[in-house]
């Protein structure tokens, strides 16, 4: 079994426990289980092989017994007997933000909903209203949540899409006689989810690459195989379109399926004023008929008498003005990052030790990384309160004694309350070198009460970053209702950095977002959240956000050094006593 099915069973037997009311410690050792398994890089059925299932972390004895009796069964006595308890789909309904355990038994047991649709039919007749606490708002935001849900299904996280992509490309590098293999679509432009995935190649000869691409390891069924085109859907129920094309219009075919759409028509209404007429085969003189072939973007734009424009830009946000006068900035990229700012440990809801995520950040180049665990208020998480935060502080200072090459950044991701302070004293936050504040609670706070509330701590002369500012989880949490305009212009004012959060399902700041703090003047920080060594990979997608939002490295406060860093946290303290 895959990993993530043995994920889903675990999550769903916290979900069921939830629904008995049993305690949150027994919960959360499944929840945590699960969310260890999903994102686990070593298949979990080869580490039953080896022995190694307690290696993982979070599988005890109990959880890995379970493991193997669904590994060698098929299924779970346990399991099967808390489903038995409740009706088929009903944990459902707690995938739905603002239905908890108490609202889902309601609605069974008062109503007969097992379902998002039956829940969503009963909202939309106006029979939910005989519940207490499922009055008018409260179901608007539930028909919000559910409709948004549905986008989600149909399309895919950047995050999801990328990595099959890449497996696919890796592979097809392999054939022999292939010269050019690059992914188009939403996908090369880094929106934050993607639909279909399509790859573009040239090749000495197509007809073996297609062969060899509609027989890859995971091709769960194949739609379409032709001469130059193939379409497959991957195990992971996604599909993929393989075109192979002539190298003499690979430029101008690449520019037309990468889009966006409206950049493509806004190319074409500048290439008729040039008397020109753009195809994806190249660009024809409408005098002469003839058409011209470009084997590389760069060569198509040059033609249109613009610089070439990054695939992130490509949206019809002024790019192509900016193109024309030559004025396309060098934008960020992967290389230019000297460190990440958020980061968890096994301190606090994370996998790994501090020194393993400090080595982890090492072997990427970093010159810093910055822990920042939860604080006390994430109860749930095993925050840190002013004694543990102590402890790590020190264990922090002996690492730095020790390891080279590498400095480790004390910090916390703490709480912003409901009222705006913070959920630690200032005398330890003092004792930090970077404080990341964060909103985890009372997230349906009005936009006066919850701009304020941020604003707050904004204005806190010991916070140096505003961590996922709106909140979002994409496709399950919408943004918090706040005045995002004022949050950047406070925060430009006290030279608070906005995080660009690179986990694929928050990827907040969104791209729009991140153009307008850039242009009032708000630097900018890219961070992972990473909970587990590996999710410091996931720092390209928030490079993909940046860019997409037009940032530079000088915009983006971990391209600077050390140096330039400190200073910029002590100006903040220094400005604001």
């Amino acid at each position: 079994m895959k990993n993530s099915e043995i994920a889903k069973i675990f999550s769903e037997i916290a979900d069921l426990l939830e629904l008995k009311g049993e305690n949150q410690y027994k919960i959360r050792a499944y929840k945590k289980a699960a969310q260890v398994i999903e994102s686990y890089p070593i298949p979990i059925e080869q580490l039953y092989k080896e022995g190694k299932l307690q290696q993982i972390p979070g599988v005890g004895e109990s959880i890995a017994a379970k493991i193997v009796e669904i590994l060698r069964t098929g299924k779970l006595r346990y399991y099967e007997k808390l489903k038995a308890e409740f009706p088929p789909g009903i944990t459902s309904l707690l995938e739905i933000p603002g239905v908890g355990p108490k609202t889902a038994l309601s609605l069974w047991k008062e109503l007969g909903i097992t379902s998002i649709e039956d829940l969503e039919r009963l909202i939309e007749e106006k029979k939910t209203a005989v519940l207490f606490r499922l009055g008018e708002k409260t179901a608007a935001n539930i028909i919000k949540h559910v409709q948004s849900q549905r986008r989600k299904e149909q399309r895919i996280l950047l995050g999801k899409a990328l990595p099959i992509a890449e497996r696919i490309v890796e592979a097809l590098r392999e054939v022999p006689g292939v010269h050019d293999l690059i992914p188009v679509g939403s996908l090369r432009r880094f929106k934050e989810t993607v639909g279909d995935i399509d790859i573009m190649a040239t090749a000495d000869e197509p007809e073996k690459v297609l062969d060899v691409f509609v027989h890859l390891p995971g091709i769960q069924e194949v739609l379409a195989h032709g001469g130059t085109k193939a379409s497959v859907i991957v195990e992971e129920g996604v599909q993929v379109d393989l075109r192979v094309v002539e190298k003499d219009s690979f430029g101008s075919l690449i520019q037309y399926f990468t889009g966006s759409k409206e950049h493509n028509i806004a190319l074409r209404e500048r290439g008729l004023k040039q008397g020109l007429k753009l195809s994806e085969y190249g660009i024809t003189d409408l005098k002469t008929g003839k058409l011209e072939k470009f084997p590389t973007e760069e060569e198509f734009y040059e033609r249109l008498g613009l610089q070439w424009i990054p695939p992130e830009l490509r949206e019809a946000r002024g790019e192509i003005e900016r193109a024309a006068l030559r004025n396309i900035p060098k934008l960020v990229e992967l290389k230019d990052l000297r460190g990440d700012l958020h980061v968890h440990t096994k301190w606090s809801d994370g996998q790994d030790t501090i020194e393993a995520m400090a080595l982890a950040a090492k072997e990427r180049g970093y010159e810093y990384i910055a822990i920042a665990d939860h604080s006390a208020g994430r109860g749930i998480a095993r925050g840190l309160g002013v004694e543990r935060l102590k402890k790590q502080i020190e264990e922090i200072k002996r690492l730095n004694q020790r390891l080279s090459g590498i400095k480790i950044l004390a910090g916390i991701e703490v709480d912003i309350r409901a009222d705006g302070t913070l959920d630690l004293p200032d005398e330890i936050l003092q004792e930090l070198d970077v404080v990341v504040a964060a909103i985890h609670s009372a997230m349906s706070q009005d936009k006066e009460k919850m701009t304020k509330r941020i604003i707050a701590a904004l204005e806190h002369p010991l916070v140096n970053i505003l961590a996922h500012p709106t909140c979002r989880i994409i496709g399950e949490r919408e943004e918090i209702d706040v005045d995002l305009e004022e949050i950047m212009r406070v925060a430009a004012r006290t030279g608070t950095a906005l995080e660009i959060n690179s986990m694929p399902d928050r990827l907040d700041l969104r791209d729009i977002y991140v153009s307008r703090a850039r242009e009032l003047g708000v630097k900018l920080s890219i961070n992972t959240d990473a909970h587990a060594v590996h999710h410091l990979d996931y720092i390209r997608f928030g490079v993909g956000v940046a860019r997409r939002g037009w940032c530079e490295p000088k915009d983006i406060i971990n391209t600077w050094p050390l140096e330039a860093l400190e200073d910029f946290f002590r100006k903040k303290r220094a400005l604001l006593r």
